[in-house]
């Protein structure tokens, strides 16, 4: 007798507490207000974080495909930390592909966007992979190189273009540096 009690209040409990989840989770989605996440300068759609996505994998396949992952990686962050900065486009395909006008000659942020060739040169399938991997590692996961937190700007080593910049290191064969007074 004593047991079959415990089964009932047990089971009486449980239907209570059934209730209870059901109705908070009601009321719960009943509040909540999408809106105000769309509305929110943070909030960035699945499909925008894909396109931005595909922005950064194609930079890094175009600049550092036959580099390692940390030159892969170093590519990214460049990307990433000039998206974050006043001085250039807050959208990762805007800063891909932004053009500028220096002294009547247009010039891209990165030079495979302007040499064109991206147009008629075929993509290695594996090696766009693994861009395309770097690329979700660093925007989706905030994978980082301590040394370049700071850099916006890189050339590879075979170059030289003078600038005046202070210079952070090297990652494979690109040359990192900052901007002055950072």
């Amino acid at each position: 007798m004593e047991k079959s009690i415990r089964i009932i209040v047990l089971g009486l409990c449980l239907i209570l507490a059934g209730m209870f989840v059901k109705t908070v989770t009601v009321s719960t989605l009943a509040k909540f207000d999408q809106s105000k996440y769309i509305t929110d300068p943070g909030y960035i759609s699945l499909k925008e974080r894909e396109r931005q996505l595909d922005c950064l994998a194609i930079n890094i396949y175009r600049e550092a495909g036959n580099e390692p992952f940390e030159g892969k990686v170093a590519v990214a962050q460049v990307t990433i930390n000039r998206s974050k900065n006043d001085r250039f486009p807050n959208d990762i395909c805007q800063v891909v592909y932004q053009k500028n006008v220096v002294f009547e000659k247009v010039v891209c942020q990165f030079s495979w966007y302007c040499d064109n060739a991206h147009k008629t040169r075929a993509i290695n399938k594996e090696s766009y992979g693994e861009s395309y991997a770097v690329a979700k590692k660093v925007l989706l996961e905030g994978f980082k190189l301590d040394l370049l937190k700071d850099a916006m700007y890189y050339h590879a080593d075979y170059v030289s273009p003078g600038w005046k910049l202070p210079k952070i290191g090297q990652v494979g064969r690109h040359i990192f540096y900052k901007e002055k007074g950072i």
